[in-house]
């Protein structure tokens, strides 16, 4: 289990040829579950990457493996999926709420388990001076988010 903030940046390596394809930046979530990630590519205008959830290798300290450069494929926008921290349907700063409608926090980050996909925790902050004053909620749930109005709610 990992949060998406510890695998954001790291490049994202070819077991194949040792090659660097690209960095990790985002997380897409579809359905319940981490569908993939968006890779971006090296070089000048170049489209973002696609990297199913299922290709990764492995996830280390230092980087993503994944088999070969083919893993990744042409980023295509979903209008489904949500992405974590990029766009105008991204999940960072979105209101998280449970079903009983008591409000959480914001949603920051999210733990997801690295072999499944599966989202199994929410990282909330209720502002910048309570995280400072006293740190970040981990909200454990392995519930499905209903997303809609700005707002995310646990269900079951």
């Amino acid at each position: 289990m990992r949060t998406f903030s510890t695998v954001e940046g790291l490049p994202v390596l070819s077991r194949a040829s040792g090659e660097e394809c690209g960095h990790m930046i985002d997380l897409i979530y579809l359905n319940g579950h981490v569908s993939g990630f968006m890779v971006d590519p090296k070089g000048l205008l170049t489209r973002h990457l696609f990297l199913p959830v299922e290709n990764v290798l492995s996830f280390g300290d230092d980087g993503i493996m994944i088999k070969s450069s083919s893993e990744l494929k042409p980023y295509v926008k979903d209008k489904q999926a949500f992405l974590l921290r990029h766009g105008k349907r991204r999940l960072q700063g979105t209101a998280l709420l449970t079903k009983e409608g008591e409000k959480l926090g914001l949603l920051e980050d999210v733990y997801f388990h690295e072999e499944l996909g599966r989202i199994v925790g929410y990282e909330v902050t209720e502002g910048l001076v309570a995280d400072l004053i006293e740190g970040r909620r981990v909200v454990n749930s392995q519930a499905n988010l209903t997303i809609a109005g700005g707002r995310a709610i646990l269900t079951e």
